[in-house]
């Protein structure tokens, strides 16, 4: 038996041994450099996705660690509940506003973020954007890695208490501790085998993920409110906590853009789903989603921290800190299972899936799936992500980092796409090398222009956040809004870039040609029957360039 497993695994992995990967040709067969089957229009027939589903996506994505821990943080800064809720459903919603503009970007075209990038930065400009992306992914991957060994190390606990007196022969500076590291590879190892998993069944993991960390977040609702005789301290506005932003507006500004940045990643690369709509992602309901889903579940963490101040007399902002006061080890154990299932559907998500099927697409001759979820599980491991989250002030300017990156990066794509090109694009040139998005020498430099505008201002703040001794004025209070600064000042540049100083005239179509969508007829004309032999149906006129 040995053997013959032996065997089998020697099998799966012989065609991911050789330099090469073994490539499968998508419609455009001429095209390899741009096209294969997983950057190609989503057939009709894998297009199922409907609102309900984009719900329960939204209701497993968001019931996860990272909102306890983003939310917990903004309490940090000296805030209570009343103060926090606000803060928390005007930063879901202005995320949300931007998530459905992109998400329809994919459902108009049912492409996915790397190619949609390529008619706004360029052949090889999106490329950047593709990297940028990609690396956010794999920090919060890494990030969502050391929270769910957290949350095994509470299981195990909670089976074998003397699993607490595991020696620990790691520094107290280190930021985790032997037993710690155990189980973050004992995670880190079942992830990266489950991160294979096709986007096609990830709805099976949300409908799971639906039925059991949704009650799981209402019974701890509901035991906060009960031991705390219906709030406590940070809910009845009473608490006193120290913080250098207290009662500033910067402050709010500091969270708001803390709530923003916890999804300003899915922000821009919400095509890779929403391309699976089978409506277009029609209906304003889901621009709801976000903020309801989100502030609903804010008041877990909310009177969760509330709930341990009154009980063990400190705000503790840590789910898996939380969890481990429990004095019910049964208790214990079926809360840190549940946050751990919500983890993996929210890292594989929001993380491992987008870097792989991202960065798959850059060498697709060298990288497949396969190894780019290799790479980014080594990532996790090589970018010591303990690091980051052993306190708030950690998380708050990893949040703050990527967000500052993330918001100029959504509003070059919303400027281009919705205000320059009006929805029009050509989807059989978004697959040539030298098309109509080549620009010039692939490289669209408008879009790098409103995105140094955007993004350039931020830096100083940036690098205060890093290190908070350096002098730098009053460019932090920038910073503290971050996401919204760069977004509106970057979308606001490349409008008038493109509009008034150098208009992307070969790139600017009058009609868009779009992919087969269900009822199709056959094609008529000769070049539409060529078209369809390639797997796509010209759906518009002849297009006229300009």
């Amino acid at each position: 038996m040995s053997f013959l497993s032996t065997k089998r695994l020697r099998a799966k992995l012989a065609p991911h041994l050789h330099a090469r990967v073994p490539y499968v040709a998508g419609i455009y067969q001429n095209s390899p450099r741009w096209s294969n089957k997983d950057l190609d229009p989503v057939p009709v027939h894998m297009r199922t996705w409907g609102g309900l589903d984009y719900w329960a996506y939204w209701t497993s994505d968001m019931l996860a660690p990272p909102l306890a821990s983003t939310v917990s943080s903004v309490m940090s800064l000296g805030f209570t509940a009343r103060e926090t809720i606000p803060i928390v459903f005007f930063g879901f919603a202005i995320c949300s506003g931007v998530i459905t503009l992109t998400a329809k970007m994919g459902a108009q075209y049912n492409i996915a973020f790397p190619v949609i990038v390529r008619s706004i930065f360029g052949m090889y400009g999106s490329y950047f954007a593709i990297c940028v992306r990609a690396f956010v992914a794999a920090m919060w991957t890494a990030i969502l890695c050391v929270q769910a060994g957290a949350f095994l190390q509470n299981c195990i606990e909670a089976i074998w208490p003397s699993f607490k007196n595991f020696p620990n022969h790691l520094s107290p500076n280190a930021g985790i501790t032997s037993a710690g590291l155990l189980c973050f590879f004992i995670y880190w190892i079942f992830q990266t085998l489950l991160a294979q998993m096709p986007i096609q069944k990830l709805r099976i993991l949300f409908l799971v993920k639906a039925v059991i960390v949704p009650p799981t977040f209402l019974a701890l609702f509901l035991w906060a409110v009960i031991v705390t005789h219906g709030g406590g301290p940070l809910v009845t506005g009473h608490a006193k906590i120290t913080s250098t932003y207290m009662n500033t507006v910067f402050s709010s500004l500091t969270g708001l853009n803390a709530i923003i940045g916890l999804f300003s990643s899915m922000a821009v690369n919400m095509p890779d789903f929403g391309r699976f709509s089978k409506n277009g992602f029609a209906g304003y309901h889901q621009f709801f989603a976000l903020p309801v889903i989100g502030t609903l579940g804010a008041l877990t963490p909310i009177f969760v921290t509330s709930a341990h101040s009154v009980i063990w007399g400190s705000f503790q902002w840590y789910m898996p800190a939380v969890i481990e006061d429990f004095d019910s080890r049964a208790a214990k154990f079926f809360v840190a299972f549940s946050f751990m299932l919500a983890t993996i559907g929210n890292q594989i998500a929001a993380g491992t899936y987008p870097f792989s099927n991202d960065v798959s697409g850059l060498y697709p001759k060298y990288i497949n799936i396969f190894r780019a979820t290799i790479i980014i599980s080594v990532f996790c491991v090589a970018c010591t992500p303990w690091n980051i989250i052993k306190n708030a002030t950690g998380l708050l300017a990893f949040l703050s980092g990527y967000s500052c990156v993330m918001g100029p990066m959504a509003g070059v794509m919303v400027s281009d796409f919705y205000l320059i090109k009006k929805r029009k694009l050509n989807i059989h040139e978004l697959y040539k090398d030298h098309g109509i998005y080549y620009y010039s020498h692939g490289v669209n430099w408008r879009a790098f222009a409103a995105f140094g505008c955007g993004f350039v201002p931020l830096i100083p703040g940036f690098a205060k956040s890093i290190h908070n001794s350096l002098n730098i004025g009053g460019a932090w209070k920038i910073y503290t809004f971050a996401w919204l600064f760069g977004f509106f000042i970057s979308l606001l540049s490349y409008y008038v870039i493109a509009k008034y100083i150098s208009p992307p005239l070969s790139s600017m179509i009058d009609e868009a040609v779009l992919p087969p969508q269900k009822g199709d007829v056959s094609p008529t004309s000769e070049e539409d029957s060529i078209d369809a032999k390639e797997g796509v149906t010209t759906h518009t006129k002849e297009v006229d360039m300009v």
